[in-house]
């Protein structure tokens, strides 16, 4: 059977994946980058537009780490402006479950399911550490080890929350004086280890029953809670054979929590580059790599590596030849420099050596996503190909410029898929679980 392939947009930024010093590249802030985008991708079908977001900024050698976008807009606030000039579009927000609390959480994406007509999303995500906790009143209170219990009692809480208000709760009867149906709500009580709350909700049950739930956690707990409890996992495995794993890993889980493989879908984060000809679209893929990484971007994620300032090194030379510092480190607020960094360093020597690599050359390989990259042909074959066979269940587009960087996919490739019979031509239905094939959920 074929199976249909959903996409969704990444807005860039967070990461060095946004080239922002291209001529190309507009404003991060300004509203009408994010309205470009966002039209773009509801302008090709897609399921989602997608908003990552982080609780602090990032920190290297004790500085503000200014190589990549800094500074965002929060994403609950952008995707209610969005609402307002989109139609059919999901609107997915990161919002992070270490630090908030499950009733505003609640109140907030209900209210945007609200606005929207039924096209909220939310990505949970965890934090442990006390960097980031520095900016709240708890501080670090929270044990690494704690996080995933945390951020499933807060979903669970936060489902009890919406699940207080029945679908028929608001009557609105003006012959009979009655606003809300006598049993429409019903007082919660929560009573955990996190979390003890009770009360009543004060927003009646949006038109998804609960909006969808995205997740983007790698490890063993993350997968767990995947699998029992998000609708969309957003993957960084990419590439065709380690997609197909953890493709078959996640779904093999799904059957113990009494759920079918089509309720997770499994998105990947991915690039493309289009050229006339494929050998084209490679020399624009070798040069947006380089743009990425820069020497001193090349430089800082060795210094993440290897904990120590290697600012007296050249990017163009070897790696350095003594031995990382597993204290501490020298950069702050980047998860992929605070674990297993002496096994990272010592795959890095091996691979550099084994390629004969330059610090940038190194970085440059060792840090590319999955990049699409041809002819507008070649690459929407090689999407349906990865697809088709079960490597994802579609992608999450993450372009290197903003706001005009899914132009070209929007205009060259999607026609493609829609010829090929994989991809919608049009909505077939007002929310974002009816774009993702999810039932509504109405209990």
């Amino acid at each position: 059977m074929t199976k249909q392939i959903h996409l969704a947009a990444h807005f860039p930024g967070v990461n060095n994946t946004t080239v922002w010093s291209d001529p190309l590249s507009g404003s991060q802030i300004d509203f009408d980058s994010f309205r470009h985008l966002a039209q773009t991708a509801e302008r090709g079908k897609f399921d989602f537009f997608f908003l990552a977001e982080g609780l602090r900024l990032r920190e290297m050698k004790g500085r503000i780490h200014d190589l990549d976008v800094v500074g965002r807009p929060e994403s609950l606030t952008v995707l209610s402006a969005l609402s307002a000039v989109t139609t059919r579009l999901g609107l997915a927000a990161t919002v992070n479950s270490t630090f908030n609390e499950p009733y505003e959480v609640a109140r907030r994406l209900a209210s945007l399911d609200h606005l929207s007509g039924g096209r909220a999303a939310w990505n949970v995500v965890t934090s442990y550490d006390a960097f980031t906790g520095e900016n709240f009143r708890r501080g670090g209170f929270l044990d690494e080890a704690d996080r995933y219990t945390r951020a499933a009692e807060f979903l669970q809480t936060v489902r009890e929350l919406w699940d207080s208000w029945t679908p028929d709760a608001v009557t609105a009867d003006a012959a009979t004086g009655e606003f809300v149906r006598h049993g429409g709500i019903t007082q919660f009580r929560h009573q955990g280890r996190h979390f003890d709350i009770s009360g009543f909700f004060n927003v009646p049950r949006s038109p998804q029953g609960h909006p969808v739930i995205i997740q983007a956690g790698d490890s063993e707990e993350g997968r767990e809670f995947a699998a029992s409890a998000a609708d969309v996992i957003f993957s960084r495995h990419s590439k065709l054979e380690e997609g197909r794993a953890f493709y078959q890993d996640v779904k093999r889980r799904l059957a113990s929590y009494g759920r079918l493989p089509e309720d997770l879908k499994i998105l990947p984060a991915v690039t493309y580059v289009l050229g006339d000809t494929d050998a084209e679209a490679a020399e624009r893929a070798a040069g947006i790599r380089r743009a990425q990484v820069s020497p001193q971007t090349a430089i800082s994620f060795v210094e993440g590596i290897w904990g120590r300032d290697l600012s007296g090194y050249d990017p163009d030379g070897p790696l350095p030849d003594i031995e990382p510092d597993l204290e501490e480190g020298v950069s702050k607020g980047r998860a992929q420099f605070r674990r297993d960094r002496g096994e990272v360093a010592a795959k890095w020597r091996a691979l550099a050596q084994e390629k004969n690599l330059s610090i940038r050359d190194l970085v440059i390989e060792v840090a590319a996503p999955q990049t699409f990259i041809g002819t507008p042909a070649s690459v929407a074959g090689e999407i349906n190909a990865f697809v088709q066979a079960d490597a994802a269940d579609g992608y999450i587009f993450v372009p290197h410029l903003t706001p005009g960087g899914l132009d070209d996919l929007v205009d060259k490739v999607v026609p493609l898929l829609q010829e090929r019979g994989v991809f919608r031509t049009d909505y077939t239905g007002p929310t974002l679980r009816d774009h993702l094939g999810l039932r509504k959920e109405t209990s």
